[in-house]
């Protein structure tokens, strides 16, 4: 390097540090001893990481200094945030220790440091551990002791997300999908949206770049509108609020790309059909004690000028999210024909919906001598310590439970005598029963709700009085597991059962060994692994139970590690499997889900050659897909890289991954699917067809499509050769009178 691009690097690490600064003495101001504290921190990592660099060519000190600017301007923490971003990699990446830090800057900044750094390589080993959710584990620990710690982790895989394009692809892919599988429902559960939202775009940038570019783009296209619902919509509104002498805030957005996708994934629309795709924001300046009616107030006057959908109305003042998130939501017609959603609340309303949990940590910050009450937030924390805390699970169940508490809203439950009990939505009775107490979980029959006898599957509604019946002969059975929705119930179950199969391990291991010679099997821990992945089963004592009871056969264990031919399985869509029904409740013939493909057809790393690649039944890749090769057992299992099997594979386990991409020359068949709805009329499947076999040349694997109400739905299985097949194929069946909506599957 020269000594000008030195000085260079040197008078921009400075410019970068002073915009920091800048940025902390916005939020409060700083006490002489805070900048002193920041300095010294900045000091320490500046000297620390002092010629190493990132992928990208920076030097490395511009990523803490990133972090911690991110941690100040848009989470609004405080210096000790500053502090400890500066300071969050220098344990892990050089020589400083964290008794080191802790004689500078004391126990706290050490202990959230301590929290933000990997676990070492060392712990990597045995068989089916995964560092990644030993990581997981660690994170969630340590934020149950300081929040800042799952702030500040947010806050550097934003950054880390940001400057991805510098890393290889496999590294992209791998950083991804854990942003996808653990920090994005974090960033939800927090209340801090904006970031959720940016990280959604950036994964679906990486793992589906194609449609992200498509949607991109369609978005683009729509600058013309918004300039148009300003003069329509939002100066009216202004002018309105105005003559009522409010002081406001109006902000405005357009629906994000990962939105308006998952969107129509889901509702099975068109782009053109998201009747939401911009949103206003009113942001009241009022007084705290007059907040409610104003913005009810508002919202009245809002709706005298512009017609509202009654079914989009949404009041979160008077029912707060569990995250703390108040607002009122409506979406009205604007006369230009399109639907926006407005969110009216107050400042501090949107100070929390925009820094979610950390606004609340950063106001008891600033005022010590207030008795500020726990946000529902830090109650939620401490519910879930207990069970991060359990020896008897692997990290990646534990993560695996946590995230499912992620999304889940919650509903108040009342004792016999008065007591509330609070639960997730969709709690049963049996979780009640092992909310109060695990033995008269153990023991429950069912209750008394409201005065009214229910079983123990009963889903719960918030407000019910709930009296638990139980009796002595009554135990857990495998359907409960089934019932329950809490992982206190879960566990104690679980608990339950794995002590009554423990008679049965040393006969189910031993029937697995011989099912192992007898194929030709080596008996290791990674087989053992691939086993129980392929059943579903987390458990090795749910695995011997299951042997030495016959439930997993030998032809079970030969089908997994590919010594059988596999016998075929139906293969539904899951929105339509209700069509297929026959009536008692068994599926009718559908589709094999056996993947069609070349095990020649990838080009693999040179060091996975030799190993026999599989397309992956979950996504059904074709060529032209953007695939990732993921290692099970003895072969390479190719998934498309939006697939989200593919993503909580790479979340959990990095070092599976496999660079993989379509050989060029190869004229293969892979077997795909496409889901239609259509109006139903004579003729419609032989029209559907005509296309499929004599204009496009394509073989039919099976065509399932039932008519229900003039409306028919269905499933067609085929063999194409690429991506450009499916979609020439698509534009052909759109055009057919009557077909409302077709896509891929």
């Amino acid at each position: 390097m020269t000594t000008q691009q030195d000085t260079l690097e040197q008078q921009e690490i400075q410019r970068r540090y002073e915009e920091l600064l800048a940025a902390a003495r916005e939020v409060k101001p700083l006490t002489k001893q805070e900048e002193e504290a920041i300095f010294r921190a900045f000091s320490i990592a500046n000297k620390a990481h002092a010629g190493t660099r990132r992928k990208s060519g920076e030097p490395y000190i511009y990523h803490p200094l990133a972090v911690a600017l991110i941690a100040v301007k848009e989470v609004g923490l405080g210096p000790i945030a500053v502090v400890c971003a500066l300071l969050h990699d220098v344990v892990e990446d050089t020589d400083i220790t964290l008794d080191e830090l802790r004689s500078v800057f004391g126990d706290r900044v050490a202990r959230i440091v301590d929290g933000v750094t990997k676990i070492e390589d060392v712990i990597e080993l045995q068989s089916n551990r995964s560092k990644q959710a030993e990581n997981y584990r660690k994170i969630l620990l340590s934020m149950c002791d300081d929040a800042y710690v799952i702030f500040l982790k947010l806050c550097d895989r934003l950054h880390n997300m940001r400057t991805l394009d510098s890393m290889k692809d496999i590294k992209k892919l791998a950083i991804s999908s854990e942003t996808q599988y653990f920090y994005i429902p974090l960033a939800h559960r927090l209340g801090l949206y904006n970031i959720k939202t940016e990280l959604e775009e950036l994964v679906m940038k990486y793992t589906n770049p194609e449609r992200y570019a498509e949607i991109s783009a369609k978005i683009a296209k729509t600058a013309g509108t918004e300039q148009q619902l300003k003069t329509c919509l939002t100066d009216p509104i202004a002018a309105l609020l105005d003559a009522e002498d409010y002081h406001y805030t109006i902000k405005t957005r357009v629906k994000s790309v990962y939105s308006c996708w998952k969107k129509m994934e889901n509702k099975g629309v068109d782009f053109d059909e998201i009747y939401d795709l911009y949103a206003m924001r009113i942001i009241l300046d009022v007084p705290p004690e007059h907040e409610k009616e104003e913005c009810f107030r508002v919202y009245a006057l809002i709706s005298k000028l512009f017609p509202p959908n009654p079914t989009r109305f949404r009041d979160w003042i008077t029912n707060p999210k569990s995250n703390g998130y108040e607002s009122l939501q409506t979406t009205v017609m604007t006369p230009i024909g399109r639907w926006v959603e407005i969110q009216i609340r107050t400042v501090r309303m949107d100070q929390i919906a925009e820094k979610g949990m950390a606004a609340h940590f950063l106001y008891k910050e600033a005022h010590p001598e207030e008795a500020v009450a726990d946000s529902p937030v830090e109650e939620w924390l401490q519910q879930i310590r207990t069970s991060l805390e359990s020896q008897d699970k692997n990290a990646l169940d534990l993560v695996e439970e946590f995230k499912e508490t992620l999304y889940t809203k919650e509903i108040y439950l009342f004792t016999p005598q008065g007591e509330t009990i609070k639960l997730p939505s969709r709690s049963t009775v049996l979780d009640f029963a092992f909310a109060i107490h695990t033995d008269l979980g153990l023991h429950c029959i069912g209750a008394k709700v409201n005065a009214k006898v229910v079983s123990t599957g009963y889903r719960l509604h918030s407000g019910e009085q709930v009296q638990v019946l139980t009796s002595r002969k009554s135990t857990p059975t495998e359907e409960w597991l089934n019932q329950v929705q809490t992982p206190r119930a879960r566990d104690a179950i679980k608990n339950y059962l794995r002590e009554q199969k423990r008679p049965y391990h040393d006969r189910g291991l031993q029937m697995l060994l011989d099912y192992g010679r007898h194929l030709g099997i080596k008996e290791s821990a990674e087989s053992l692994g691939t086993l129980k992945r392929y059943l579903g089963i987390t458990s090795s004592i749910d695995l011997y139970y299951r042997v030495a009871t016959g439930v997993v056969t030998e032809n079970d264990v030969a089908r997994c590690f590919g010594k059988a031919k596999p016998e075929p399985k139906m293969l539904f869509l899951e929105p339509y499997k209700h069509l297929f029904d026959d009536g008692n409740g068994e599926a009718s013939p559908a589709v094999p889900s056996v993947a069609e493909g070349s095990s020649g057809a990838f080009l693999l790393d040179q060091e996975y050659e030799q190993l026999p690649t599989v397309l992956a039944t979950c996504c059904k890749p074709v060529h032209g897909d953007q695939v990732v090769g993921i290692v099970d057992g003895g072969r390479i299992m190719v998934h498309r890289t939006n697939c989200k099997k593919a993503m909580d594979e790479m979340a959990s386990h990095e070092n599976r991954i496999v660079r993989a991409k379509w050989r060029t020359g190869e004229r293969l068949s892979f077997l795909t699917g496409i889901a239609l709805t259509a109006i139903d009329r004579r003729g419609l499947l032989q029209d559907i067809t005509r296309i499929i076999s004599n204009e496009m040349n394509l073989n039919i694997r099976a065509i399932t499509i039932e008519a229900s109400e003039g409306v028919g739905r269905g499933i067609v299985m085929l063999y194409v050769h690429d991506t450009e097949n499916i979609k020439n194929l698509i534009d052909q069946i759109e055009k057919i009178d009557g077909i409302e909506s077709v896509k891929r599957i």
